[in-house]
């Protein structure tokens, strides 16, 4: 199971960051997002709307503490400007088993540091979370995400040069 673990989410702030952390971490295969911080129920509901029309097994759950997440038999990702190399840390990673990826919100304890396996830094520049989870998880499964069917979708986009089109599914 791959878990994204949101930190420090503010509701009122982060609405908006931490939803497309959510929706990146759906599409480009994460099993769940867990967030710390302020419990936001507009984005649960959010997420759960997506997951329910697009389809997938996706879900979001609010945690008082990250603590107990990362006490969980996992490999733990920490990612950060200031990590390792992208590259030199997606060959070391299991392809099987459990994996925690951590993004920061607000300022990230030095806990965090210390207690993941790996730091990994996409890129040494500041950046976003957003994209950072995108590029690690793009990395991590070889760019085979992208072609991932989602069980039990209601909506589906069918490609097109121009437009958007999107086809609803027996299952609506």
């Amino acid at each position: 199971m791959i878990t994204v673990l949101r930190l420090n989410h503010r509701a009122a702030r982060d609405k908006r960051i931490t939803t497309h952390c959510a929706l990146v971490s759906r599409a480009f295969g994460a099993d769940e997002m867990v967030y710390t911080g302020e419990r936001d129920q507009s984005l649960e509901k959010s997420v759960a709307g997506v997951a329910a029309n697009w389809g997938g097994s996706f879900c979001i759950r609010h945690e008082r503490s990250w603590k107990p997440e990362l006490k969980r038999k996992a490999t733990r990702v920490h990612l950060t400007m200031y990590g390792e190399p992208l590259v030199e840390v997606i060959p070391k990673l299991p392809k099987t088993g459990d994996i925690i990826i951590v993004i920061g919100g607000e300022k990230v304890p030095w806990e965090i540091y210390r207690e993941c396996d790996y730091n990994v830094g996409v890129g040494n520049q500041p950046h976003s979370e957003v994209s950072s989870l995108a590029v690690f998880l793009h990395e991590y499964f070889d760019g085979k995400e992208l072609d991932r069917e989602f069980d039990g979708a209601k909506l589906r986009v069918k490609p097109s040069p121009r437009g958007k089109n999107v086809e609803k599914l027996g299952n609506l």
